[in-house]
């Protein structure tokens, strides 16, 4: 497949993806090459020499390609326009501290998994918080080059601002190749997306196996289930509307969807990196213990056990 470069006349409406991993650049490359000014910023590297780098993009049986400006927070006084958080869900509180001053009244949109991954920046009152629930798949091949598969059009709801900027702010990044819609109940949304992300999270990983595990394998359909059904008990005192069976039928689609590939927590492990599973299985305990009825205990142990691998495997 030759590489398509697509140069358009791009508009004045500035959008910086905070990350730099594959969602960000599959995402940084479907906007370019729809005339959408794009950077890249590095969120935990300052003072970063402001460069270019070329990034290919395989999707739908062609091969995207954009010359993408990667920067750092730290180089900016303010960033004005639509700011995009793609960076792993634990790094929020100290990022909530560095965009402070510079983030202004620009929207901020997470495109991050976790359950209250928006708290910390709720409590330092910025003002136009969005969520959203990607529906799409990405992964490395190389350095510069990821292939995308774009599942349904991803939600994106209000946490905290305007229906008319959310709005704005689909329109901005929808595209063919990677497509989003407003949403006007996230929290179920969001909700549905964590549950089957405590199954797929800490199962997987400690199984040392693919997504595709929970067809073929009744057991292990069994263990998601329990941990699904604790789930739903806690996301129904917080009143949240969800069965077991449309969880579980998620969790299936998205294994088969998903067959043979490594869910992102078992790429961390394996890879030496923190993983996400704070904003997830203990996430999940934490909203429980608030009840001050619920015990999630196989979530909760599933969640220590992959604590516990990643941190030998960056011993």
């Amino acid at each position: 497949m030759e590489p398509l470069i697509i140069g358009e006349e791009k508009d004045n409406k500035n959008i910086f993806i905070i990350g730099n991993g594959v969602i960000a650049k599959a995402l940084a490359v479907a906007l370019t090459v729809n005339g959408k000014n794009v950077t890249i910023l590095r969120g935990t590297v300052d003072n970063e020499s402001v460069y270019s780098e070329n990034i290919q993009v395989e999707t739908g049986g062609e091969i995207l390609e954009a010359e993408i400006l990667i920067s750092s927070i730290s180089n900016y006084q303010k960033l004005d326009g639509i700011i995009l958080l793609t960076n792993k869900s634990f790094g929020n509180p100290a990022l909530s501290d560095k965009l402070k001053s510079k983030a202004n009244h620009s929207p901020i949109v997470f495109l991050q998994n976790g359950l209250h991954i928006e708290n910390c920046f709720i409590d330092q009152h910025y003002s136009e918080l969005y969520r959203c629930v990607l529906l799409a798949t990405s992964q490395s091949l190389s350095d510069n080059r990821v292939r995308f598969k774009l599942v349904a059009p991803s939600p994106v709801g209000v946490i905290k601002g305007s229906e008319k900027t959310l709005d704005n702010i689909v329109e901005t990044l929808n595209t063919d190749i990677f497509s989003f819609r407003s949403e006007a109940d996230i929290q179920n949304v969001i909700w549905k997306k964590v549950i089957s992300n405590c199954v797929f999270n800490s199962i997987c990983p400690l199984l040392e196996t693919d997504n595709g595990v929970f067809l073929r394998n009744e057991a292990v359909l069994q263990i998601a289930k329990t941990v699904i059904s604790e789930c739903l008990a806690v996301a129904r005192e917080n009143g949240i509307d969800l069965t077991q069976e449309e969880v579980l039928q998620n969790v299936l689609s998205i294994s088969k969807m998903s067959d043979g590939q490594k869910i992102s927590t078992y790429q961390d492990i394996l890879n030496k990196r923190e993983t996400e599973i704070d904003t997830l299985n203990f996430a999940i305990a934490k909203a429980a213990a608030l009840t001050n009825q619920l015990e999630v205990p196989v979530t909760a142990l599933l969640g220590e056990l992959i604590k516990i691998m990643s941190e030998l495997s960056r011993i």
